[in-house]
């Protein structure tokens, strides 16, 4: 069988198979998925933590120094979110992916933005500043979104991974291309649940509303408040 014939037998077993989806309350291993129609359907919050600007920093900084950088915003984004009880499904690059589930995914994963943010600011920036000399500050951006969605494994045997298909992951993806002035975005939807130490602190309040016109104007929040670790 030629690569051509190969290919277009698979596809069309794909879009012609029938879909075996079940209800799932944990996030999903990549082994408990098949590779053929077989999906999870879960409520989650998603979040994706990047660095701001990386392409830049790449261009005009050593590949150590970059490297350096990297490696020190991950694993701190990282640890903190197993901490907040967050499974991490993807790295990609200078990001990270997110996955919370269950009554407090909301609270957790907003807690996790703005624990990311203060580690930015008191032990990345100052450790990078101390160690070099120099005034290259590492700038982020965290976005959170919640909805439901279908986990299904995609790619080839020896060679797959879980793909996380809805508005959450996708919208939490994008909310990470905005101004990183503001470190922490999340949605309405994640917003409206918060408890009340989540929005406001000593009476201010933490976050800002704002229209998101590129999506359809949803109504989305802003911080650029930490959360002490």
């Amino acid at each position: 069988m030629t690569l051509n014939e190969d290919l277009k037998s698979s596809v069309r077993a794909i879009v012609s198979r029938s879909w075996t989806i079940r209800d799932g309350r944990v996030v999903p291993e990549p082994g408990s998925i098949s590779l053929a129609n077989d999906a999870v359907k879960v409520q989650a919050t998603v979040l994706y933590a990047d660095m701001a600007e990386s392409t830049n920093m790449v261009d005009s900084q050593r590949p150590e120094f970059a490297a350096e950088i990297y490696k020190a915003y991950l694993l701190c984004a990282a640890k903190i979110i197993r901490s907040e009880g967050g499974t991490i499904t993807a790295y990609d690059g200078d990001r990270v992916m997110a996955v919370y589930i269950g009554d407090s995914k909301n609270s957790s994963a907003t807690r996790t933005a703005l624990k990311i943010n203060y580690a930015v600011k008191n032990l990345i920036n100052p450790a990078v500043a101390e160690q070099y000399r120099v005034a290259y500050e590492v700038k982020h951006v965290v976005g959170v979104d919640t909805s439901a969605l279908l986990v299904a494994q995609t790619g080839i045997r020896g060679s797959n991974d879980l793909v996380w298909v809805g508005r959450a992951a996708n919208h939490a993806a994008k909310l990470t291309t905005l101004a990183p002035e503001f470190p922490s975005w999340i949605t309405r939807e994640v917003y409206d649940v918060l408890p009340l130490d989540l929005r406001e602190s000593g009476g201010r309040v933490m976050w800002e509303p704002r229209t998101w016109n590129a999506m359809g104007g949803r109504l989305i929040y802003r911080s650029n408040w930490t959360w002490r670790l």
